[in-house]
C-alpha cells in the first residue's frame, strides 16, 4: 500500500514538473511570435519627381517606414531638391539634401491587410543646403529701390512636419499607394546677412514659417 502510495506521489509529481514546463515552453513561444518582425515599406514619391522635368523645381525624395508595435509606425524620409524663387524682387536659388524622422499611427485599417488604411502622425525635419541671392530689394536714397546680390552660403534649417494620409495595396501585391498632407512649421533657420531664406529644401518655397506638402508615393513591402 505504501509503495503504491509512493509511486502515485512520484508521477504525480512528474506530472506536474511536466505540465509546468509545458506552460512555460508555450509562453516562452508566445513571446518569440510576439517580438518584432522586420515589415520594412519603402517608396517613392512619383508625382514631385514627375514634375520635375516640368518645373524649375527639382524634388526627389523617398520614405522607408516601419512596423514598431501594435498601430504604430516608424517613418524616415531624404530626398533632395533644388528650386528657385523670384519674385517681389527677390531672384535666388537653393540646393541641397533634407532628412525627416517621426512616427504615425494607423487610425482606421483594413481588417483583412493592415497596412491597408488610413493614418495621422508627426516628423522633424531638417535640411543641409547651399543658397544664393542674385538679386535683394533694398530701399535706396530718397525711397528709390535698388537691390543687391550675396554669394552662396552654407545653411541650415529645421522644421516640424505631421503628416495626414492613407495606404491601399495594388491588387494582390507588395506594391502600394501611398498618399498624404504634410503641413509645416519652420522652427529654426540659419541666416546670411540676416536675410530670412525663401527656399528650403524639403521645406519649400516660402517666406512664411508654415507651408504645406503633398507626397503620392509608390511604395513596396518587404
Amino acid at each position: 500500500m505504501k509503495t503504491r502510495l509512493i509511486f502515485s506521489f512520484f508521477f504525480s509529481i512528474i506530472g506536474i514538473l511536466g505540465l509546468a514546463q509545458e506552460k512555460k515552453e508555450t509562453k516562452e513561444a508566445k513571446k518569440v511570435q510576439e517580438k518584432y518582425k522586420p515589415n520594412f515599406m519603402v517608396g517613392l514619391d512619383v508625382l514631385n519627381t514627375g514634375v520635375s522635368f516640368f518645373s524649375d523645381r527639382m524634388l526627389y525624395q523617398g520614405f522607408i517606414s516601419s512596423k514598431v508595435k501594435g498601430d504604430i509606425h516608424a517613418i524616415a524620409e531624404a530626398g533632395f531638391e533644388k528650386n528657385v524663387y523670384q519674385k517681389n524682387g527677390y531672384d535666388g536659388k537653393a540646393s541641397g539634401p533634407f532628412v525627416k524622422l517621426g512616427a504615425f499611427y494607423m487610425l482606421a485599417k483594413d481588417l483583412e491587410n493592415e497596412f491597408n488604411g488610413f493614418y495621422a502622425g508627426g516628423k522633424i525635419g531638417g535640411a543641409f543646403y547651399n543658397q544664393e541671392y542674385r538679386a535683394v530689394p533694398v530701399r535706396g536714397f530718397g525711397g528709390s529701390g535698388s537691390s543687391v546680390s550675396f554669394p552662396s552660403s552654407s545653411q541650415t534649417s529645421a522644421w516640424l512636419e505631421g503628416t495626414l494620409g492613407g495606404r491601399v495595396q495594388l491588387f494582390e501585391s507588395n506594391f502600394y499607394i501611398d498618399v498624404n498632407m504634410q503641413p509645416r512649421y519652420l522652427v529654426y533657420t540659419s541666416k546670411q546677412d540676416d536675410i530670412t531664406p525663401m527656399i528650403v529644401p524639403g521645406f519649400g518655397k516660402s517666406s512664411a514659417k508654415f507651408n504645406m506638402g503633398f507626397a503620392w508615393n509608390i511604395a513596396y513591402k518587404f
